[in-house]
């Protein structure tokens, strides 16, 4: 007896539990696309990323054309000056190398940077319309395997993106 009530007690509180879990979800992405501020930052982005390419670009030219001089002079050279304009050639390539790896970094960082703002005005306007709403957990669409049912709050929470984005 004391075995069935208890099974009985077990089976409504989970039913209770449930009841006061409520679930939705967002689509991250078109959240993410509607933000004027995120368009921005992405021109933003872009700009710093043809800047740095340009620059590149640039140096890569100075090494071709000081590649070039060397080949051009190699048959006169004697092997002293031969070893030196290699070694110059060589630092030339290695520089065009780091600043290569150096403008990736740099653009990971300009990303995070502007991004940083962004997704936290994401996740403040979910906030407020999880506790208007009183839903206790939001999941992304687009990293969840499988949703079925649950409430669509994308629409609820573009709104208030965007009206958090104008001020």
């Amino acid at each position: 007896m004391k075995k069935l009530i208890l099974a009985i007690l077990v089976v409504v509180s989970a039913g209770t539990m449930s009841a006061q879990t409520n679930i939705a979800h967002v689509n991250s992405q078109a959240l993410l696309d509607t933000l004027p501020s995120r368009k921005a930052a992405i021109v933003q982005l872009q700009k710093f990323e043809q800047d740095g390419m340009l620059e590149l670009q640039e140096m890569e030219q100075d090494f071709n054309a000081a590649l070039a001089k060397y080949q051009a002079a190699l048959a006169g050279m004697s092997p002293v000056i031969q070893k030196i304009e290699e070694e110059k050639l060589m630092k030339k390539q290695q520089g065009l190398q780091e600043r290569e790896q150096g403008l990736q970094q740099e653009m990971q960082v300009v990303s995070n940077e502007l991004n940083a703002p962004i997704l936290s005005l994401v996740q403040k306007a979910v906030k407020i319309v999880s506790e208007r709403n009183k839903i206790n957990y939001v999941i992304d669409e687009s990293v969840t395997l499988y949703f079925g049912g649950g409430t669509d709050i994308t629409d609820e929470v573009i709104k208030e993106l965007l009206k958090m984005d104008k001020q």
